[in-house]
């Protein structure tokens, strides 16, 4: 599922700022940047993330702004600056390249400019990014929330297609022995013998044909499954893996009816089933 948040806190002239964003993914995969000074708090990003997301893949930026005041005392290193320029020089020597080495080029150099040391440890700065991450969760929970809704309101629609199919497949199923008796009879006098609609060999033969393509029990689990699919789809906890271990006892139940089928109206509305049920699972891959 997909959504975005943010979240700022301020610790002792530092503004901890966190962003979320998360987009489909059938497992979990959570990607976490966090600056040099406080990467020994990525295990608690993750867990407090866990305990919210179960599914998608979440980029998580945190960020560590010092203030104007600290800005302005920014640390030279004329030593480590030096080190670079002639090494820079040498290198340009060496490769006989054309241009300048600039003061601009040098001081980019990493480690040439640089904020004073840190004044608090990962331990003291972790319960302002606690802070700012669990802010940036619960804008990118509400947006996910509102996507869920709308996938809700959508599977809903597509599993009532698919309950109306099974309903006309139940109403067409008594039929279907009786098609079978009267073709099984026409066949026989199409050969020319001479056998009454009660024969025992008939009669036998229908039998048999009715006890092999009797549905019952898989219209009935459907109609269970179906059931608690949309229980499940009302719940706040998250179920999409859930819906789709459904879905696939539902496609399950739907091989073996068109296997047993034995009729060319079933076994239409059975492909018809089978295709919105492919939909659904794969829109059930993007719920939580």
């Amino acid at each position: 599922m997909t959504g975005y948040g943010r979240g700022q806190s301020t610790h002792n002239g530092a503004k901890f700022s966190v962003e979320l964003n998360s987009v489909n993914r059938k497992q979990s995969d959570v990607v976490v940047a966090l600056p040099r000074e406080l990467t020994e708090l990525e295990p608690r990003v993750r867990d407090v993330i866990n305990a919210e997301v179960s599914r998608g893949r979440l980029n998580v930026v945190v960020a560590c702004h010092q203030s104007a005041s600290s800005a302005q005392n920014l640390a030279l290193d004329a030593g480590l600056a030096r080190t670079y320029y002639r090494a820079m020089l040498a290198l340009q020597k060496d490769l006989k390249a054309a241009g300048e080495v600039s003061i601009e080029t040098v001081l980019r150099a990493p480690g040439v400019l640089r904020l004073p040391e840190q004044q608090f440890s990962a331990d003291e700065a972790w319960p302002h990014v606690e802070a700012a991450l669990k802010a940036a969760l619960g804008d990118l929970v509400k947006m996910r929330e509102v996507e869920g809704k709308h996938l809700a309101k959508d599977l809903i629609k597509r599993v009532k297609l698919v309950r109306d199919a099974v309903r006309k497949i139940k109403a067409l199923q008594p039929a279907v022995v009786k098609k079978y008796r009267q073709a099984l009879h026409d066949r026989i006098a199409r050969a020319g013998v001479d056998l009454p609609l009660d024969d025992e060999r008939l009669t036998k033969e229908v039998i048999f044909f009715a006890e092999k393509s009797d549905t019952a029990e898989e219209l009935t689990r459907l109609e269970s499954h179906f059931v608690q699919f949309a229980h499940h789809l009302r719940k706040q906890e998250p179920v999409g893996r859930t819906l789709e271990f459904m879905c696939q006892e539902i496609g399950r139940e739907f091989n073996t009816l068109g296997a047993k089928a034995n009729d060319v109206e079933i076994s239409q509305h059975v492909v018809l089933c089978k295709a919105e049920m492919e939909k659904i699972r794969e829109q059930i891959q993007n719920i939580e």
